[in-house]
């Protein structure tokens, strides 16, 4: 597994790019500059592989955030978190629904950003400043590799979706974290906190759509149903429960 700590941040007001590049770097990541889409395009193209998060302004010069984080999405599964100075939830919505791991509104504290990136970071296994090398610890059972249901199957290594006619399709982070918990717990009513705190690393306030708009996602790529859901259910006042059977396994 990778353990990048770059971050690729795009915003057009230079007083941010410093403000964050000076922070961030503080806190032991690498910190990649745009200006504006094109130059965060090339940036994108030129450092891919070592990019372990996007920071994604949405009003910049010559785009929109939302229309760079559609070309991410066609590129890569790289974590996405959208900067954003309109208090409209639509915006928030929209940046969710195109890929987006998570939003923060202008202005806000660095620290609080800090904490969105580790969060994101610990999900996918990259916050791990470089220590000192230690001796490895003893080897524990190894878990299912594969999630099996309806059809579909879950590559817990691969971090994919293998659909019915076994194509595999790999999966955002907060896509990979929501199926990773609902088929450990087929059956299980899980609830909107806990949910939460696993694909984001914090609590929903009151009005938030985050989770739901993602769960949405995410029944699309199940091809279920979000009228009548058969495999991720919502459970009124409470949360959601994967109704189905799972089978586990080590070897497809």
């Amino acid at each position: 597994m990778t353990t990048n700590r770059t971050i690729l941040i795009v915003d057009d007001d230079q007083k941010i790019r410093t403000l964050l590049k000076t922070y961030l770097e503080k806190n032991q990541y690498e910190v990649l500059l745009a200006h504006d889409g094109a130059s965060f395009l090339a940036e994108f193209e030129r450092s891919q592989a070592q990019i372990s998060l996007c920071i994604l302004d949405v009003m910049l010069p010559d785009t929109e955030g939302f229309a760079l984080c559609q070309a991410v999405r066609k590129r890569s599964e790289v974590p996405v978190i959208m900067l954003t100075a309109s208090a409209e939830e639509t915006d928030r919505i929209v940046g969710l629904e195109l890929g987006a791991d998570d939003y923060i509104g202008k202005p806000f504290n660095p620290r609080e950003l800090l904490a969105r990136i580790k969060a994101i970071h610990r999900r996918s296994g990259q916050d791990r400043p470089p220590t000192a090398l230690t001796a490895p610890p003893p080897q524990a059972p190894q878990p299912p590799r594969f999630f099996r249901f309806n059809g579909f199957c879950l590559d817990i290594l691969e971090r994919s979706l293998i659909d019915p006619d076994g194509v595999a399709s790999a999966l955002s982070g907060m896509d990979f974290q929501l199926l990773k918990l609902l088929v450990e717990h087929p059956g299980e009513v899980l609830d909107r906190s806990r949910l939460a705190e696993v694909t984001r690393g914090r609590d929903l306030g009151p009005l938030d759509r985050s989770l739901d708009v993602q769960v949405s996602r995410l029944r699309q790529r199940l091809q279920d149903d979000g009228k009548q859901p058969a495999l991720i259910k919502t459970v009124r006042g409470s949360g959601y429960v994967f109704a189905t059977t799972v089978d586990t396994g080590h070897a497809l």
